[in-house]
């Protein structure tokens, strides 16, 4: 995206990669729900996320030591000129699906068309954004856009691949369980229990173990996923020898809980993985579709209201540092009091619209750490009796006589979003406010989420150091309307929209950050969400024979780390 790649053309491998990684064993890793459906790429149905790090490959990879930078995977080359408007690729002759059937041009320009079509909504902006797609030689490939926008290139170059011969004529959106995608990457699903478990065996005649891409990752035979009905069944599941490796997002219960005896025996490793990521965002979401929380005194109320310094030491130990943007922890984070240098210049035109506090520097409340907060209540109070709330009988009512009521929709699986709704509850019932905490089986979660029928829920947003044409899926007003979308709390800003469109024609790193530091702002400014703590270190607990490279990437943990650099070695 910005200036040359890190690594030479003739590289041998990534450098956070053994490449001489030995290939064998067997894991098992666990996931909370269940699931209804082996296709990852469409919005019917709930399907195990990793599927798609596993089964199925695009023509470039990213590099996770690069913000900005790909390598090819299925593509053998590609060209574009100067102004991006368009990107070639050409086809690593060797590219083949799992049947071992050849990858073609045709593959590619159907799964663009089809994902387009009938795909999840995600996909849906790019397609958006292809003006034409052809084929120029026997394995030669052009996307011309109709956006000037500079990522493009690089987004083009990161969908699925799916087969042609499967899906040409078929319903692709509402396939059943049994037809399960076809795709080219290292592992294909040889088995599979519904809703239970998931098998996934390594395709020994992978057509790109040998690519520079992909030398020293995928080492494990086998990945079994097994499906729990909650993460403390799930981990005691661990601590019974039944899952292999479990990350943690709780900074006590790592370091009070996983004490146990295989533990101590090291047949069990604690291992810490930190990063340089943002935060994102995790907290409790309102949806500003519905009333109270279209007017934004109502949703700062109930930032004041939620105690996190009390919450986080009972949960927490106060281990964890509170999230204070959405790209906090980061060079893309917006810089504490008022706006200066260039982000104030792309902010001050928008003045009028912006929510309040943007320019001039808007920050979370901080208690005293005591459980009454005393002094966020009261600011509470004084934010609803402005918006027209008042609490005559210890009742928080309109002018109308409506009570302030909603309700908290939360999954059943996540006993730690449970915790932290009961403190909170508490802290709202001082303030009249009647909070009802609706727990529901994952399926029907995910199902409520994308319709966005709820008032409030629970909310997890990861960004990256390469934020781009998601964050119009994310935050942009088409996809306030659009079910399906991760526009969760409902933004719909044509201030937002303009410093997206700004961040994705950047020509410079300079103009890319002030842009997403500017709309880190506006965001945060919002109060859209009730964030709670962040996770500066990933945190893993896995079987002593679970092994990963001394050099770690600049991103850290994720399903690109663990389990695709990991290998199996006997102690």
């Amino acid at each position: 995206m910005y200036g040359a790649p890190a690594l030479p053309p003739d590289f041998v491998s990534l450098p956070y990669v053994r490449a001489d990684a030995p290939k064998g064993g067997s894991i098992t890793l666990g996931n909370t729900g269940g699931f209804d459906s082996l296709n990852p790429f469409v919005r019917k149905g709930t399907s195990p996320w990793q599927l798609p790090f596993f089964t199925h490959e695009a023509l470039m990879g990213r590099s996770w030591d690069e913000p900005f930078t790909l390598y090819g995977l299925l593509a053998e080359s590609v060209e574009m000129p100067e102004d991006r408007s368009w990107v070639e690729f050409t086809l690593h002759p060797e590219a083949a699906f799992s049947d071992g059937s050849p990858v073609t041009v045709a593959d590619v320009i159907f799964s663009y068309e089809l994902l387009g079509e009938e795909g999840h909504p995600r996909y849906l902006g790019l397609a958006g954004q292809i003006a034409s797609i052809e084929q120029t030689g026997p394995r030669g490939v052009k996307i011309s856009f109709n956006t000037d926008n500079r990522e493009l290139a690089l987004l083009a170059g990161m969908r699925p691949i799916l087969s042609r011969t499967q899906w040409e004529g078929k319903d692709f959106a509402s396939a059943p369980l049994d037809a399960v995608p076809l795709g080219s990457g290292p592992y294909v699903v040889s088995s599979y229990e519904a809703g239970r478990q998931v098998v996934l065996s390594r395709n020994p005649e992978y057509w790109g173990a040998d690519i520079p891409f992909r030398r020293g990752t995928h080492n494990f035979d086998e990945i079994s996923i097994d499906f729990y009905g909650d993460a403390s069944v799930l981990f005691e599941a661990f601590k019974a020898g039944e899952i292999s490796a479990v990350r943690e997002f709780n900074a006590e219960k790592w370091a009070r809980q996983y004490n146990f005896p295989a533990v101590e025996r090291g047949d069990v490793i604690k291992s810490e993985i930190p990063h340089k990521k943002p935060s994102g965002m995790t907290g409790f979401v309102m949806n500003t579709r519905r009333a109270p929380f279209d007017d934004w005194r109502v949703r700062e109320a109930m930032i004041q209201a939620f105690n996190f310094e009390f919450i986080n030491d009972t949960l927490t130990g106060g281990a964890q540092p509170r999230i204070t943007s959405y790209f906090s922890n980061s060079i893309l984070a917006m810089e504490p009091g008022p706006a200066t240098g260039r982000v104030a210049e792309m902010l001050t035109p928008f003045r009028a619209d912006l929510p309040p506090d943007t320019l001039e520097g808007y920050a979370l409340p901080v208690s005293d750490g005591s459980a009454r907060n005393r002094r966020g209540i009261r600011r509470a109070m004084a934010l609803l009796e402005e918006a027209g709330w008042t609490a005559p009988d210890g009742v928080m009512q309109n002018t109308d006589g409506t009570p302030l009521a909603f309700t908290l929709l939360i999954a059943q699986n996540s006993s730690e979003d449970r915790a932290v709704a009961d403190l909170y509850k508490s802290a709202l019932e001082r303030l009249g406010i009647e909070m009802t905490i609706e727990s529901t089986d994952s399926a029907q979660f995910v199902a409520r989420a994308n319709a966005f029928d709820f008032e409030m829920t629970t909310f997890r947003r990861a960004l990256s150091l390469s934020p781009g044409n998601e964050q119009r899926f994310y935050w942009g007003s088409e996809a306030a309307g659009q079910q399906g979308s991760r526009n969760l709390m409902g933004v719909a800003s044509p201030v937002v929209d303009t410093l997206i469109g700004t961040m994705l024609s950047a020509r410079g790193e300079d103009e890319f950050r002030s842009a997403v530091r500017a709309l880190d702002r506006v965001l945060t400014a919002g109060r859209y969400v009730i964030p709670f703590w962040q996770y500066t270190n990933g945190q893993i607990a896995h079987i002593s024979e679970m092994k990963y490279p001394d050099r770690l990437p600049l991103y850290g943990d994720g399903p690109n780390f663990m389990p695709e650099v990991w290998w199996y070695a006997e102690d």
